[in-house]
């Protein structure tokens, strides 16, 4: 057996017959175990939080979207139709109108973007589920289904007769405005729906049928915003993008969820990282106190030192008694935090109500378990116990060990 593996093991469990030492010993086991735990449930909650709020955007963000690569719009022609409704592995898709207008009731105004949308567009996405209030719209018809927040402000309800809505857009064209019966194209609308999906959806979409959409803004029968498409779960969403590519030409532009948002992957990714690097940076002040247990305990054990040197063994090997001691307390400590954290993370899940952390009092902050948290949380403990165990170490010298 490795003699220093085997010192090193002694040393770790064995007592110190100074206290101090083994206080010191214990705040340092503690700190790695405490730092580990945190480490994990952090990234876990992190984890949780962000699939929770990916889940709302993916309500109304199809598998894919075309969009119009120059300008707001793009003409679909019939024969791009056919040929996008051959491919096997677009299971639906549904042509969308979107503008900013301005939505007024009574004296109350606020802008919005409306979606107009066809009759294919509940296939696509899963929006009927998120209606709170009310149903969705009728596609000949001039009914709309608002956000939560544009109700709220407009103080408009469901089925609201007694509250006229009103939509405007500006007419395109560069002609003088002499009134604002020429500036405005206008509709009159009924709210048959209330949505809440998140604040930015709920305070600025409006639905309502492409019929309509088209008419407000005088758009050519084949004139359209996007096209949203539902794709086989199995299917590879690459080689669809390239072959929707191919039909519509250079005049769009595809995109996935990912790139529909871009911004949000990209602020999430950012904030995950840098709640790794700040606990991170604990973790390290936390191993200064390894250094230091390490150290003690070398100044404690001067004597067996000096009695294993004058025995034959070499500098580098006692050296590397305490370089081992140190990282298997850095390991075991970071094994026994991750245990904490798995079981405190299966406690939000399955554990009973009043142990689990409330975002509100009825929804649990969502947390979720991914392997490559634990092999990162438990790879950063092991690097780190193991460049302190080096440091400390290196303290050991012919010198120190003789000096009895």
């Amino acid at each position: 057996m490795n003699v220093s593996l085997f010192i090193a093991k002694r040393y770790l469990r064995s007592k110190s017959s100074n206290n101090a030492i083994n206080f010191i010993t214990y705040i340092a086991l503690l700190g790695v175990i405490l730092g580990s735990a945190s480490l994990f449930i952090v990234l876990s909650g992190f984890a949780g939080l962000k699939d929770f709020t990916l889940e709302f955007s993916n309500i109304v963000d199809p598998d894919l979207k075309a969009e119009a690569s120059l300008g707001k719009s793009f003409t679909l022609l019939n024969d791009e139709i056919s040929r996008l409704r051959e491919i096997d592995d677009i299971i639906h898709f549904s042509k969308i109108i979107e503008e900013r207008v301005l939505i007024t009731s009574e004296e109350k105004k606020c802008l919005a973007i409306i979606k107009g949308v066809d009759d294919q567009f509940e296939n696509v996405v899963d929006i009927e589920s998120k209606i709170e209030h009310g149903s969705w719209i009728d596609q000949k018809s001039n009914q709309i289904v608002t956000g939560w927040g544009i109700a709220n402000n407009l103080s408009i309800g469901v089925l609201d007769f007694t509250r006229a809505i009103n939509v405007y857009v500006p007419k395109p064209g560069k002609k003088q405005i002499t009134s604002t019966n020429n500036a405005f194209n206008s509709t009159k609308a009924v709210n048959v729906g209330v949505f809440y999906i998140n604040e930015n959806l709920n305070d600025n979409y409006v639905f309502t049928s492409i019929d309509l959409a088209k008419n407000l803004l005088n758009y050519r029968p084949n004139q359209i915003s996007s096209i949203a498409f539902k794709l086989n779960e199995t299917t590879d969403k690459e080689l669809v993008k390239k072959e929707i590519q191919s039909i519509l030409g250079d005049k769009v532009k595809v995109k996935d969820r990912t790139q529909l948002n871009d911004a949000l992957y990209k602020m999430l990714n950012t904030e995950y990282l840098a709640v790794y690097l700040i606990f991170t940076l604990v973790l390290i002040i936390a191993f200064f106190n390894i250094i230091g247990s390490l150290i003690m305990m070398m100044l404690d054990k001067k004597q067996s030192l000096n009695t294993l040197f004058n025995l034959g063994i070499h500098l580098k090997d006692i050296r590397k008694i305490f370089f081992l001691q140190g990282s298997l307390m850095s390991i075991v400590g970071g094994f026994i935090g991750i245990l904490l954290g798995l079981l405190l993370i299966l406690n939000q899940h399955y554990g009973p109500d009043f142990l689990k952390i409330y975002i509100t009092p009825t929804l649990a902050y969502p947390t979720k378990i991914k392997i490559v948290n634990l092999f990162l949380v438990f790879i950063t403990i092991s690097v780190l116990g193991i460049l302190a165990s080096k440091i400390a170490s290196a303290r050991i010298t012919k010198s120190l060990i003789k000096n009895i």
